[in-house]
């Protein structure tokens, strides 16, 4: 029991100390950074960096634009994904289980496979520099996985009730919308959440097809604050703890969103 309380604690420092040292530089000059990169401020806390990002950096115009992606992309992955999930479970049957194969062989390709090909259709589809072309590859990336763990946890739920819902005279689409959606809430917060976590951290994409300022995404607008023989780290920093901001504000409300969607369908009975 010591020894367990005892890793917590190093483990729990291992990821505490980083964060102070972001948290510590965010408020720093980059002279004191470099002069000092572990003391606190000579004038005490700065707060310039955090106005400046927006004032100096448009940093404003991609907090908007990876909302934009991050929004849109979550809600119509959801609502593929479910839709997908409550046939796949109510296909009881060999058909059902080849759909669902096949879903789960997407997650098993890489994405660094797939750059070249997606770059080439993405070109001739004219959806290079546009929000709504990354939107649909995080939509087609990320469906797979969604596939995966919502139909683990519809094909848990009663048959009974579908079957009750059939007798009553509602149709599929009745059945998924006042039945399973409601059901499966709990399963869909946490994949909510485990999709906004994944669409707005995401460089490779807006890497691979945003050139223009205009379309930048916070992950993306972070690399100007590296150069070839130097890097603004008062500066990153900042950024990096407000693109972080709605990640951990939406953690600490969907809590317990999260904690019910990986444990529901656990058990059965």
């Amino acid at each position: 029991m010591l020894f367990r309380k005892f890793s917590l604690a190093v483990y729990a420092l291992l990821i505490l100390i980083p964060l102070l040292m972001v948290a510590l530089t965010s408020v720093k000059t980059l002279q004191e950074t470099f002069r000092d990169p572990l003391g606190l401020p000579d004038d005490g806390f700065q707060f310039s960096n955090y106005t400046a990002i927006f004032q100096e950096q448009t940093m404003a115009g991609y907090f908007i634009n990876s909302s934009i992606v991050t929004l849109f992309s979550v809600l119509f992955t959801l609502f593929f994904a479910s839709l997908i999930a409550f046939g796949i479970s109510r296909l009881n049957n060999w058909i059902g289980n080849i759909l669902f194969g096949l879903f789960t062989l997407g997650m098993m390709v890489p994405a660094q496979v797939n750059m070249v090909p997606l770059y080439s259709l993405m070109l001739d589809l004219n959806l290079t520099n546009s929000l709504l072309g990354l939107i649909l590859v995080n939509i087609a990336v990320t469906l797979p996985i969604a596939v995966f763990i919502l139909t683990g946890f519809m094909k848990t739920l009663p048959r009974e009730l579908f079957e009750a819902s059939t007798i009553d005279g509602a149709g599929n689409w009745q059945t998924y919308r006042k039945v399973a959606l409601p059901l499966s809430l709990p399963s869909l917060s946490a994949t909510a959440i485990f999709l906004f976590v994944m669409h707005w951290n995401d460089l490779l994409y807006p890497l691979l097809f945003i050139t223009d300022n205009a379309y930048k995404t916070l992950p993306l607008a972070l690399l100007e604050f590296q150069g070839q023989y130097s890097t603004n780290y008062p500066m990153l920093f900042t950024g990096v703890i407000i693109a972080s901001a709605p990640m951990v504000i939406a953690y600490v409300f969907l809590q317990r969103f999260f904690v019910a969607g990986m444990t529901a369908g656990a058990l059965k009975g």
